[in-house]
């Protein structure tokens, strides 16, 4: 097994900001698909500018293209009624991964979940990133936003690709082959676990618009429980530990484990500049207090910690070294918490290109200049009220992580 998968030259990859950006490079993508619309997301919520990519799934399916869609039990509980119908009229073929059933997530086996935002179009074109399809000025629990979501993903052609269809068509099929066997249809569950060894066709790769970047050397990175348990925090810990200059990582829920800490603290101290840019939001309670606890020792080390307050941020991406010899940049789902690392389905592209990783560094450094502010020392010393909420969501997903039998 490759713990760092290696990066091949030749792909086109595309640093794409936002989700309305984003529906209209998907729908762009899937109104030239012949054969076939492979699209995972951990939500995919009917609403906004989100209807545009539900609508041109439904044109592909109507004009004869094999669509694939897969959502997660959690993100995607209950898609509505009426896309339901429309989907299976259409010919849109949906599938929900690890429904909650009664109990939900009262069993810890649960909490493995599909977090991974992927999209496949014809075999020649790929998405990937932290993208949800959901509206960016929209969140389900929180109403109409002031600003939008500041989140990003990538539109990549190259041999990645075919990495991103086989692992897509092999969850499929696997899903596909469980679900016979959980209704006894035990032929169709055989030819389903057969199929999954078996590649879509792919075909020429979709043109790009005018302006495409340069050839880019890149590499798809996955986390799963079976082959690629701990393949995405290598590679992070591999770009620390060989940063010269500097790092930049904008994580949505930031909660990094012993390893992780130590890679940036070391980074640090020997000189590198190091600057993380967090969730300024409340958004969820043990996301939002369970990163607090590990400020100190980052802050005493020299990191700079930035908290973005203009919206939510949604980013997982990082980069180092952007100005250099040796740049290194990722853009994917998995943030950098136990959650991601340990249990979720996650999908990163790592970039080793000056132009991609300057403009990812560039976008990271104006927003932490105008958006953010900076956390310092005197944080820790907060009302004590505050630092208690930290210290129990800290201690609660300890706990999880305790039930879970993982060490972090």
């Amino acid at each position: 097994m490759r713990h760092h998968p290696a990066l091949r030259d030749g792909h086109q990859i595309e640093l794409i900001e936002g989700g309305l950006a984003y529906f209209e490079s998907l729908v762009q993508a899937m109104d030239q698909a012949q054969s076939h619309v492979l699209l995972e997301t951990y939500i995919f919520d009917v609403h906004g500018a989100a209807v545009m990519v539900a609508e041109a799934l439904e044109r592909a399916a109507l004009r004869g293209v094999r669509v694939w869609l897969l959502v997660d039990g959690v993100g995607t509980p209950n898609f509505p009624e009426v896309w339901r119908l429309r989907f299976a009229k259409a010919g849109v073929e949906c599938h929900v991964y690890a429904p909650l059933g009664t109990l939900g997530l009262l069993i810890p086996s649960r909490w493995r979940r599909l977090h991974r935002k992927l999209c496949v179009v014809d075999g020649g074109m790929a998405f990937c990133g932290g993208i949800n399809i959901l509206d960016d000025w929209y969140d389900p629990r929180h109403g109409t936003l002031a600003r939008p979501r500041l989140d990003f993903a990538v539109r990549a052609q190259g041999e990645l690709v075919g990495h991103i269809q086989d692992s897509m068509s092999q969850l499929w099929w696997r899903l596909q082959g469980a679900q016979h066997a959980r209704e006894r249809q035990i032929p169709m569950a055989w030819r389903s676990f057969k199929t999954a060894g078996l590649s879509l066709p792919r075909k020429q790769a979709l043109p790009l618009p005018d302006g495409s970047p340069s050839p880019s050397r890149a590499a798809l990175l996955l986390r799963d429980n079976v082959l690629h348990r701990s393949q995405i925090e290598r590679s992070y810990l591999k770009a620390i530990g060989l940063a010269r200059h500097d790092v930049l990582i904008a994580n949505a829920y930031f909660l990094p484990g012993r390893r992780l800490r130590q890679a940036l603290v070391h980074a640090a101290r020997r000189g590198v500049r190091v600057r993380l840019l967090l969730q300024g939001r409340y958004e969820y309670f043990m996301q939002y207090h369970a990163a607090r606890p590990v400020y100190g020792a980052l802050l005493a080390a020299g990191v700079e910690i930035y908290e973005y307050d203009a919206s939510f941020l949604h980013a997982k991406v990082a980069v180092v070294d952007a100005h250099h010899d040796r740049p290194w940049a990722t853009v994917g789902s998995s943030n950098l918490d136990p959650l991601s690392l340990l249990l979720a389905r996650e999908a990163n592209v790592v970039v080793a290109e000056s132009l991609f990783a300057q403009r990812l560094h560039q976008r990271l450094s104006e927003v932490i200049e105008t958006q953010s502010y900076p956390v310092n020392a005197s944080f820790m010393q907060r009302h004590w009220r505050q630092r208690l909420r930290d210290l129990v969501a800290f201690g609660l997903m300890r706990l999880a992580l305790f039930i879970t039998g993982h060490r972090y």
